[in-house]
């Protein structure tokens, strides 16, 4: 198998949207959409999704593999996001604004002020984060996202701003590292090719170029613009694709999409050696880096 376009699946949520943006109109439900899953094959360690918001979500964490597997499931859950649009004012909560004890923080989830406590950052188009397991986060109203997480769906609730929801105390206290959010930078790996999430189980990379290419290995592409084709597919924004045996990515227009796959990312000199492969076959002028890397 070379290519395969993700199917799509709407889930409702108390803190989406009944109006969805060009390209998920017949994702529509009764309910308001907060979250678009592209679904993963059996087996896949990653999941992508596309998250609107008109609320804000619940102030959450997620476990790391030892939590996970302690509380009996398979793993735990790193996750990254990318903005995609942000109205005006948008925020999202990473970390804590300082470092708290576990039972300040069980205190403050109980009397309501752990929304003082959570280090609400204003976002824009564009801003990526990657949140490890066991990061205190909400992501605000007016926002759409892509997360790349961990392939479960594992989350335990601190707080819920008074909606009817459980709360998972015991578990997210227990999960938590309370204190401040120790993000990275997205940083350059090669000219087209910047590392947006690493660190953990997964890289997630934005490429941008022009030109023709040879992609090969284990990867999910998410295209950010509809441009450029996928062994002569159209990839069209709000889809997702994964590639196996290797495919032709191609555009006379500059692209731009996500990539991600599971691992480190390969610097240049241990490429030869690993299975994501990006060579560079075209004689024009191109932005993606000239080399095999995985």
């Amino acid at each position: 198998m070379g290519i395969e376009r993700l199917e799509r699946r709407a889930v409702a949520r108390p803190w989406g949207r009944r109006s969805l943006p060009a390209g998920f109109a017949g994702c529509a439900l009764d309910e308001p959409v907060g979250e678009i899953w592209f679904e993963p094959a059996p087996g896949d360690s990653l999941l992508v999704k596309y998250l609107f918001t008109a609320e804000r979500l619940s102030i959450q964490v997620h476990p790391d593999d030892a939590a996970a597997r302690a509380a009996g499931h398979p793993h735990g859950k790193d996750e990254a996001w990318l903005v995609v649009d942000a109205a005006p004012g948008a925020v999202i909560g990473v970390g804590l604004r300082r470092p708290v004890t576990r039972e300040r923080l069980r205190a403050a989830a109980l009397d309501g002020s752990l929304e003082r406590l959570v280090d609400w950052r204003p976002v824009k188009k564009g801003d990526a984060f990657f949140a490890p397991a066991g990061t205190i986060h909400a992501i605000g109203a007016g926002l759409t996202l892509i997360e790349v997480q961990q392939n479960i769906d594992l989350t335990y609730r601190l707080y819920d701003y008074g909606r009817p929801r459980e709360l998972h105390l015991d578990e997210a206290v227990a999960a938590a590292r309370p204190g401040p959010w120790r993000g990275t930078a997205p940083a350059a790996a090669a000219p087209g090719r910047r590392i947006l999430a690493a660190g953990g189980p997964f890289t997630l990379e934005r490429w941008t170029g022009r030109g023709s290419w040879r992609v090969e290995g284990g990867l999910l592409l998410v295209p950010l613009a509809s441009r450029g084709a996928l062994d002569g597919a159209p990839l069209e924004s709000g889809t997702a694709w994964r590639v196996e045996g290797g495919a032709d990515l191609a555009s006379d227009r500059p692209l731009d999409l996500l990539a991600a796959y599971p691992g480190p990312p390969r610097p240049a000199a241990r490429l030869r050696d690993q299975s994501l492969v990006l060579r560079l076959h075209s004689s024009g002028k191109a932005r993606l880096p000239s080399v095999d890397w995985r």
